[in-house]
């Protein structure tokens, strides 16, 4: 169980700092475009310059997180990433191509990734345990799930997120091998702050969140995950899902959302729907049970249950 007191996001939609957000959205077109915060509010003007886009997300997304749960410091930072960070690992690349001899670091420190871990620390001077997952689309649920498992022992107000950033190359390598996608490749950052205690901050909560890899049967998973939280499938209010939902013969339609359509695709875009989620649940009182289904690859699935205070 985790109490979520704080949630930030940068998107393609207006999520930043813009509680309701969730009756304000719109299925992404082509010409849909990273709606930009004005980071200076929350970094330093000579760091900013340096930092690429996926590490300005990271760091003013969680810098907002604390600001709203208004804590001093996380007692834990724990980032999820599918891709890292891909400009500064671009940069590194072409560098070592192009120039002779010793190579500026820069790029290659900052390439690696962790580094959005250890930006969002030394921005706010925590020395606490810090952690990267990358698991590729369920890395986001592999951060929580590490959350969770802090929160069981004892810790409190970890800031937990992810992040991924879309580069040019990515359409490019897309094209070559004539992967064609249906919706846009975009980016994005969420972060969270959660706690093992509901207070009057609190905004919703998560009841569970579990990730499968390779796995042989999504309808058995997902049902047994509903009976393990004494949840019927018929009683969730909202389903939040990337993938196929085919196999859910029971599911009301009405319930259902892509909420790719909303985010586009990055792999850890099931941040946004936790966003989305908590929006939801804040914004309409009969919206109670939010199941999140992340089965953006086809053998990932990641399930999170959120719930309103009084369920």
């Amino acid at each position: 169980m985790a109490y979520i007191s704080a949630a930030s996001t940068i998107s393609h939609q207006p999520t930043f700092k813009n509680a309701g957000f969730s009756a304000l959205l719109e299925v992404l077109g082509e010409s849909s475009a990273l709606i930009n915060p004005e980071y200076k509010e929350y970094i330093d003007a000579g760091l900013l310059r340096r930092m690429s886009k996926i590490l300005r997300m990271s760091v003013a997304c969680a810098k907002e997180c604390i600001q709203q749960a208004e804590i001093e410091q996380p007692g834990a930072i724990i980032v999820g990433t599918g891709l890292g960070c891909l400009l500064d690992t671009e940069k590194f690349l072409n560098n070592s191509i192009t120039i002779e001899g010793l190579l500026p670091p820069t790029s290659f420190i900052q390439s690696t990734h962790n580094t959005m871990g250890g930006q969002i620390s030394l921005s706010i001077g925590n020395h606490g345990y810090n952690m990267t997952h990358t698991q590729n689309t369920l890395s986001f649920e592999h951060a929580l799930q590490d959350a969770m498992l802090l929160l069981a022992e004892g810790e409190e107000n970890i800031l937990v997120g992810a992040a991924d950033e879309h580069i040019e190359f990515l359409s490019e390598v897309a094209h070559r091998l004539h992967v064609y996608q249906e919706k846009q490749l975009t980016s994005g950052a969420s972060f969270f702050v959660v706690s093992n205690e509901k207070t009057s901050g609190s905004l919703a909560k998560i009841s569970d969140a579990q990730s499968w890899g390779l796995v042989s049967n999504v309808e058995d998973a997902t049902a047994k995950f509903l009976k393990d939280n004494n949840v019927d499938l018929k009683a969730l209010d909202l389903i939040l899902y990337a993938g196929n939902l085919s196999e859910f013969a029971e599911i009301d339609t009405e319930k259902c959302i892509d909420y790719t359509d909303f985010s586009g695709i990055y792999p850890t875009a099931s941040s946004f729907a936790l966003h989305y989620a908590v929006d939801s649940i804040a914004q309409n009182k009969p919206i109670r049970n939010v199941l999140i289904y992340n089965a953006l690859i086809k053998n990932n699935l990641g399930l999170m249950l959120v719930q309103s205070l009084e369920a």
